[in-house]
């Protein structure tokens, strides 16, 4: 079957802070994830620091008895350090130039770059539990015509299959 990762983006949350927590729907989704992956061979979890990413596979880490790992390298992207008004249309903007940096953010490149050296040392059947705009990145890397439009569709929660042997991605959360 090749390398499988599984790449989750976070449930609800109250807010984009590092320290927003999951809204009571997000928690609620957090047990369905755990519903979800109670089926899977995880081998590992691996989650972006952010509260709203741990506490979304907090309750899969309880189900499956596995710790969660904490890597820096999932954390989501800075788009700009600066207050944007029209931050969608910069961030549309980003997956067309993957070289767009902003004030005080990094290049969809520079974030592309560190999620994929997750991946890339990720024991099989890992789950990565990062953010949409880090996770749309990571798509696009894969298959190229992903980009702004596709970023859109994620849902929270989200949940793709990544079979980084024979390069396949498969979006498996409904």
């Amino acid at each position: 079957m090749g390398k499988v990762i599984y790449l989750v983006r976070h449930c609800q949350a109250t807010g984009q802070a590092p320290e927003a927590s999951l809204t009571g729907e997000g928690e609620e989704q957090a047990r369905e994830l755990a519903g979800f992956f109670k089926g899977k061979k995880v081998s590992h979890i691996i989650s972006s620091p952010f509260t709203r990413a741990i506490q979304s596979i907090e309750p899969t880490a309880d189900t499956l008895g596995i710790q969660i790992e904490i890597d820096s390298r999932l954390s989501e992207r800075v788009l700009s350090t600066e207050n944007l008004p029209d931050w969608m249309e910069r961030l549309e903007e980003s997956f067309g130039n993957l070289d767009l940096k902003l004030m005080g953010g990094e290049s969809g490149n520079e974030a592309m770059a560190r999620g994929l050296e997750v991946m890339a040392n990720a024991p099989d059947r890992a789950i990565l539990v990062s953010h949409g705009n880090l996770i749309g990145l990571l798509l696009k890397n894969m298959d190229e015509s992903y980009g702004y439009k596709e970023w859109q569709q994620l849902s929270n929660p989200d949940v793709y299959e990544v079979n980084r042997e024979a390069g396949s991605i498969k979006r498996i959360w409904s």
